[in-house]
């Protein structure tokens, strides 16, 4: 079965190699694409101010998180839930080096991406939208997902959309069913709420062996007129 954790993080400012921590983790689990309500999400004590330009974005103040529980208190905790699962972050690389900089401080030196799989929605997305915006506000507007509710980041909140537009991105539709304001304007996306409405695994028909040779043919042609986005599925050819 396929367990896949959407992960978000808030933190004391930027940069990891200044010392900035994380204050907040959000993660929404999902089994075979349908959400589990197996989340987690803390606030923790950064033992450190946080920066005034990040309280701008999240509106986590000192004060907040000044008696939550330290990150080591927590580690092997979040550790024993993220191992093993498929990590989807937008914009893994930064939520990546904070949660290794913190496990290391714990005393857990392995790293994440040792033993999860890491995918990465900005990368997704640019692949998917060449030349367009793709932060978390701009997908949450191509796919129809209601981030009407995001005055601040949250990394609880953050995750939750993330989830609806990584959802909608992978599965061939965005608009399942949605709701409407009784005027025709579309006012979110229930595609996740829709997909954990019963256990079932989801079918998957893989495609045979005609059928893979007739898309890299098709995807040679498209290189040999210029760039093709899906090279990695181009056939080898051979000495």
């Amino acid at each position: 079965m396929t367990r896949q954790i959407i992960l978000d993080t808030e933190t004391t400012g930027l940069e990891v190699e200044l010392g900035h921590r994380i204050i907040e983790l959000g993660c929404v689990e999902l089994r075979n694409r349908r959400p589990t309500q197996n989340n987690l999400h803390r606030y923790i004590n950064p033992q450190r101010e946080i920066d005034a330009g990040a309280i701008k974005v999240h509106g986590i103040t000192n004060e907040r998180v000044a008696g939550e529980p330290t990150f080591a208190a927590l580690a092997r905790q979040i550790w024993e839930y993220l191992e093993g699962a498929e990590l989807i972050i937008h914009n893994a690389s930064f939520d990546i080096g904070f949660l290794n900089a913190e496990f290391a401080r714990a005393g857990i030196l392995r790293k994440l991406e040792e033993v999860c799989v890491i995918t990465d929605t900005v990368s997704m997305a640019r692949r998917l939208h060449p030349g367009q915006k793709v932060n978390l506000d701009a997908l949450c507007k191509r796919y129809n997902v209601d981030n009407s509710n995001r005055e601040f980041h949250g990394a609880l909140l953050d995750a939750r959309l993330l989830a609806d537009v990584y959802l909608a991105m992978t599965g061939g539709q965005s608009m399942l069913v949605l709701d409407s304001d009784g005027g025709g304007q579309t006012r979110r996306s229930r595609f996740a709420e829709l997909l954990g409405a019963s256990d079932a695994p989801l079918p998957v028909i893989m495609a045979d062996a005609a059928e893979r040779a007739a898309h890299q043919a098709r995807l040679k042609k498209i290189a040999d007129k210029g760039k093709c986005l899906w090279a990695d599925d181009l056939p080898v050819a051979s000495a």
